[in-house]
């Protein structure tokens, strides 16, 4: 709407010069009227609105300018206002120097005229300082348009970089009320698990001890039940396992930090996942970076986590796939990045999956994923995950090598 109005103001300025100029005939009309028209177009064309598009607009309205000035008294026309024009367009588009140029270019267009005078005619005093007054107008004009529009361009540089900064703080903002959430969400939950676990433990140990003493003494022959019984062991010591996984999700952990190898540290998680790996069928990648040096870090719990990320990628693996782990370092940390092919994770659940007891696997507990935001929250790091449906999954996993007292 702005743009409307400021085009409708240009084409009636320009109306105006050519119905009320002090010369009229229908050459000035023509020209006043391509000014407007070139005016309007460098606002709507692209190709004008650039570095060289800008420079040859003007020039044209330079060139237009020179014209009308001369059909309309050459020096002593009282359109000399329009060499403004292209004057204004390069202090608005073209900085300093572009400013600099057209403002000498106009002066010495419209001063020019004066070699044009009959040798006989002589300048009077007062005509003198006119002719200067009007070659200086158009310069400090220029001057001044160049000044405002630069000013203009550093506030707009300023609000954009305040506008980014904005995004980012906000951006990190919904990070952090992410994070709090989950750390408020496993709390509450270790809570319970750490409960609910302990009230378990005692009747599943009443329940399996039954269970041994039903074995010892039902009959041989008496199939039927010696399965049953062996169904409730079974079923008993399945239960148990995932109390205990309930009480190491909800136990607090403490860090026993010390300088180790971290290469070191991820072979003994993929020796562990490779005794499972008949189950699962794949090849395990290592690429470790040279440059990783030793620092200090809780070696059992970061296996842990490394475990459970391999395992997790193993498990979304399709038969004869294979997983990849990686490490580098980064700025003032090491990224350990386990890298799988498999199913992929879904855009919805990606905010869950660290979020305990969520799981998309039949018969998943959901407590791996949280086991390893803990542990990697305790050491001060972060766990990102990049994933596409269908394609994969890398899970990234930043320690810190430097730490504050």
């Amino acid at each position: 709407m702005g743009g409307l109005i400021q085009d409708l103001l240009l084409v009636t300025l320009f109306a105006a010069l050519a119905v009320g100029g002090p010369e009229r005939g229908p050459l000035s009309y023509l020209i006043l009227f391509a000014l407007a028209g070139l005016q309007v177009a460098e606002r709507r064309t692209v190709a004008l609105r650039t570095t060289r598009g800008s420079v040859l607009s003007n020039l044209l309205k330079l060139g237009l300018g020179y014209i009308l000035i001369g059909y309309t008294g050459g020096v002593t026309s009282s359109y000399f206002l329009v060499l403004l024009i292209p004057v204004v367009s390069a202090a608005t588009t073209l900085g300093v120097g572009g400013t600099a140029v057209f403002s000498v270019l106009a002066c010495g267009s419209y001063l020019s005229f004066l070699l044009l005078l009959d040798p006989t005619w002589e300048v009077a005093p007062d005509q003198r300082a006119e002719l200067a007054l009007r070659a200086a107008f158009l310069a400090v004009v220029g001057y001044l348009t160049q000044s405002l529009a630069e000013a203009q361009r550093t506030q707009a540089r300023k609000a954009q970089a305040a506008a980014e900064e904005l995004v980012a703080a906000n951006r990190n903002l919904q990070a952090a009320e992410a994070a709090v959430r989950r750390s408020e969400r496993l709390a509450a939950l270790g809570q319970l698990s750490a409960g609910l676990a302990h009230e378990l433990r005692n009747p599943l140990g009443t329940i399996r001890a039954s269970a041994e003493m039903l074995s010892q003494n039902v009959p041989r022959e008496n199939g039927t039940a010696r399965e049953l019984v062996g169904f409730i062991s079974t079923e008993v010591d399945r239960i148990n396992s995932l109390v205990m996984r309930f009480l190491d999700f909800a136990r607090p952990l403490e860090l026993r930090l010390a300088a180790a190898e971290l290469s070191e540290v991820i072979d003994r998680a993929v020796a562990q996942l490779e005794r499972a790996a008949p189950r699962y069928d794949l090849t395990v990648y290592k690429a470790y970076s040279p440059d990783v040096p030793r620092f200090a870090f809780d070696a059992e719990l970061i296996e842990r986590a490394i475990y459970n990320l391999l395992l997790n990628a193993a498990q979304a693996t399709p038969p004869g796939g294979a997983v990849t782990v990686k490490t580098r370092p980064v700025d003032n940390s090491v990224e350990i990045a386990v890298i799988d092919r498999g199913s992929g994770i879904a855009e919805e659940h990606r905010e869950d999956i660290f979020n305990p007891f969520f799981t998309t696997k039949a018969g998943g507990v959901g407590l791996g994923l949280a086991i390893v935001s803990k542990i990697v929250d305790l050491h001060g790091g972060k766990l990102t995950v990049e994933s596409e449906p269908g394609k994969g999954s890398v899970f990234r996993l930043y320690l810190p090598t430097e730490r504050s007292a």
